[in-house]
């Protein structure tokens, strides 16, 4: 009988972070983001033969931590990424867990198609995406409409500078060896 085990990962064992991109006719005056997670957990089931079956991920907008900006006038400033974090608490993502469970996991020549729910600022929806596994490693990209969620993307200037509704997460962590914990 094949036997499952099951996995804590987190910080210690990978990065996650947030791309978000400025749009809108006045998006030369913004910054596109790199978003660090400080603080995650994911559970991974893995099978005997090293597939993933089933992966569960949790972590508190708290946790968003501003890295770095590219293209915008020129780098931020450092009152700006406290700033922006403020943004993010008090207009766009709240205070709400997030959180991500698979429904299914299907393997296919190293890459896994991951279906599940993701909850942001307290709505649930369907998601899914690719991740690819190998080397004792599983990374990969979940790209999210954010007014799918009900989120308004952060704009000023009347709307003119705006925050582009697709946001990208990425995850690239080291999975245990089998056997280990």
């Amino acid at each position: 009988m094949p036997s499952t085990e099951t996995h804590e990962i987190g910080p210690g064992e990978g990065t996650v972070t947030i791309y978000t991109y400025a749009d809108g006719v006045a998006k030369k005056l913004g910054h596109d983001l790199i978003i660090g997670v400080d603080e995650w957990r994911a559970t991974v089931s893995v099978e005997e033969d090293g597939t993933i079956s089933s992966l569960t991920f949790d972590t508190s907008p708290e946790a968003l931590r501003v890295l770095d900006s590219v293209n915008g006038p020129g780098p931020l400033k450092d009152n700006e990424f406290g700033e922006i974090k403020e943004i993010i608490l008090g207009k766009v993502l709240g205070r709400d867990p997030i959180a991500f469970s698979s429904s299914a996991v299907e393997a296919s020549n190293g890459s896994l198609t991951v279906n599940g729910e993701l909850t942001l600022v307290g709505a649930t929806r369907p998601a899914v995406f690719e991740l690819r596994t190998g080397d004792g490693r599983v990374s990969g990209r979940l790209t999210v409409d954010q007014t799918e969620w009900g989120i308004t993307p952060f704009s000023i200037m009347r709307g003119a500078l705006k925050v582009r509704e697709t946001i990208e997460i990425s995850l690239d962590a080291a999975l245990p060896s089998p056997g280990q914990d």
